[in-house]
């Protein structure tokens, strides 16, 4: 679908350029700026297309002299934005434009709040202040190194903008990431609980000369064995994972790989260990009632199964969200391809 928006693209802009050059530049110029608003709308495609066939687009400003990726940075559209790296030591030009009216830096702009649906492409308000400050970031690393300490207009340095810009969003990340935690730490205790007594009370007993297990000798019984040791140490890691999310300092800097990398693992092992409880519970029924249940087997065995495949239907789409902002995130900003050649 995208190579075919892409396609039909460059075959309108092929007949746009068939006219003058006059025409083709008043286009661009007025009434829809049309550079501006593609870079506002992130149509990244029909950018690198007009690029393409004028190179000079690159230098072009608004009104407020703010270029196209600074247009890109206020919307948060990193696919944009990355052309930057492609222009060399062009950008190190483009990046330090500012704005006139308010001598705002790119630095100064991408401090500022997104358009909140721009903010919201990230699901959880931790994650999305983790995204707010890779960007921050990001385009720290590409400005002049005096635009870090360089004020505006107000007097504000652009971190004193970012840091009281985001304050709420931080107590909302800091909410969002302790519920989120303690309601999985209640149910990592509750497992841990139910394993840990289970290694204790083994099923058919003990004998009561020799002290040992009846049933050790069956197969099913080494599985309960391995099956509930997993299961408790899963639920205790996971535990002190939770534990550490609660009493993290939840500095800015903890936002960006510390925090989500704690609930990312938090929740695999918390997943780990009630498939392992499952198991166990499944192991049990088999060592007790044995050939009673043997003609039932896939039917219990599934049975069993729908806790673990509830946790992971529920949750599968916050742990691969945990997963990109912890460790794909890194790769968000950096020259992937020339596009532009």
């Amino acid at each position: 679908m995208r190579s075919l928006a892409h396609k039909l693209v460059e075959d309108i802009w092929n007949l746009i350029i068939q006219k003058s050059d006059e025409e083709v530049s008043d286009l661009l110029r007025k009434p829809t700026r049309l550079l501006f608003d593609a870079a506002s709308c992130g149509n990244v495609e029909f950018l690198v297309i007009l690029i393409r066939s004028y190179p000079d687009l690159i230098w072009k400003v608004d009104r407020r002299n703010r270029s196209l990726f600074h247009i890109a940075a206020i919307n948060r559209h990193e696919s944009i934005f990355n052309i930057i790296y492609e222009l060399g030591a062009i950008k190190d030009l483009i990046a330090s434009y500012r704005e006139e009216a308010t001598n705002n830096t790119l630095l100064h702009l991408v401090a500022s709040l997104p358009p909140h649906d721009r903010l919201h492409i990230v699901s959880g308000a931790a994650l999305q202040m983790q995204r707010e400050i890779l960007w921050f970031k990001a385009v720290k690393k590409i400005v002049p190194r005096s635009y870090i300490k360089s004020k505006n207009k107000e007097g504000e340095l652009a971190q004193d903008i970012f840091t009281n810009g985001h304050k709420e969003l931080r107590k909302e990340g800091e909410k969002w990431m302790k519920d989120t935690a303690t309601s999985c730490m209640l149910v990592a205790t509750l497992i841990a609980t139910v394993v840990f007594a289970a290694a204790f009370t083994v099923p058919g007993g003990n004998n009561e000369e020799s002290g040992l297990p009846i049933l050790q000798k069956k197969k099913w019984f080494n599985i309960f064995i391995l099956s509930d040791a997993v299961a408790l140490c899963s639920s205790s890691t996971s535990i002190v994972i939770f534990l550490s999310i609660l009493t993290s300092r939840y500095a800015e800097d903890d936002f960006l790989v510390s925090l989500p990398s704690r609930l990312m693992l938090g929740l695999l092992a918390l997943f780990v260990s009630i498939i392992a409880m499952v198991i166990a519970f499944c192991a049990t029924l088999f060592l007790i009632y044995d050939r009673r249940l043997a003609w039932n087997l896939a039917f219990i065995i599934s049975l069993a199964s729908i806790t673990a495949f509830s946790f992971a239907l529920l949750h599968v789409q916050l742990w691969f969200d945990t997963l990109r902002s912890a460790y794909w995130s890194k790769f968000l900003f950096q020259h992937r391809k020339h596009r532009l050649h």
